[in-house]
């Protein structure tokens, strides 16, 4: 009798081993899982808005950010970033060339022998967009005309009418950018991508390129006070777009905050997140 209880002990063990064994095998799987899940996305960016889903770039993202940036510091309609952006994606695919037919340069491929500023100014996406809308502006009834045709004005380029091919990307961009769809633009990249934090930097940046909005900085993190939703979904989403370069790892807005840590699961619940500014970190 001894024995038989004895062999029945070691069979109870057995399973109790081998329990133990795969429970460990796929703990250090699931630790493996949240290892390797940030590599797994790459690096890239999205707008889903009501419009359509665009994927873009970090360069396309940060430039696109800019064009919408800008437009908000000259107190432009949303109609005038449409056109601004079936532009860009015509002209440089919104990147920042550095070179073109003959002295084109940058977003727009604009030319210094046409007037449009020096060859170092152009390459320079937040003055050649100031530029860009000011030329737009000067465009009577710009709001009211095709996208292909206002663009065109501006321009003056061999085929006006290719802006046309740009124009439903243009609208789910500027509805993302703008403000007007919270929270629809994600930015993420895997961990060796990631840069040194540089939030001063990116801050000066931001003010350059929205016009000196509020700004309080604090030991850990900067406060962007904003005066409505949408603008602070505006900054939002420039800021997203800019936190691979600046080494930027939260933004938090509006009940929602965005981490470089997960970027890829976009923007999340946060009911701490203030609504009349954007927290950068």
């Amino acid at each position: 009798m001894a024995r038989r209880s004895k062999g029945r002990r070691r069979r109870v063990w057995i399973p109790v081993i081998l329990l133990s064994l795969v429970g460990a095998l796929a703990g250090g799987g699931y630790a493996l899982v949240l290892y390797v899940r940030p590599y797994l996305h790459g690096t890239d960016c999205q707008v889903s808005a009501k419009e359509g889903s665009l994927q873009l770039d970090l360069e396309q993202a940060s430039n696109a950010a800019t064009i919408a940036a800008v437009a908000d510091r000259k107190k432009l309609p949303e109609q005038a970033v449409v056109i601004a952006y079936a532009t860009a994606f015509q002209e440089s695919k919104i990147h920042n060339l550095p070179g073109g037919d003959r002295d084109s340069v940058g977003l727009f491929q604009q030319r210094p022998s046409m007037g449009w500023g020096k060859a170092v100014q152009l390459g320079d996406p937040v003055y050649a967009t100031s530029r860009f809308f000011d030329a737009l502006v000067k465009v009577k009834h710009y709001q009211t005309r095709a996208v292909y045709d206002a663009a065109q004005r501006v321009q003056h380029s061999a085929d006006g009418t290719a802006y046309a091919q740009h124009e439903d990307a243009a609208k789910v961009l500027a509805a993302g950018y703008t403000g007007r769809e919270p929270g629809i633009v994600r930015c993420w990249f895997s961990p060796d991508r990631r840069t040194p934090e540089r939030r001063t930097a990116a801050i000066q940046q931001l003010q350059y390129a929205f016009g000196s909005p509020q700004v309080n900085p604090m030991k850990d993190q900067t406060e962007i006070m904003v005066a409505d939703r949408q603008r602070g979904w505006n900054v939002a989403s420039w800021a997203v777009s800019q936190a691979q370069g600046y080494g930027l790892t939260e933004i938090r807005f509006a009940g929602r905050h965005w981490t470089a840590d997960d970027g890829f699961a976009g923007w999340t619940s946060d009911d701490s997140a203030p609504g009349d500014r954007v927290i950068i970190r």
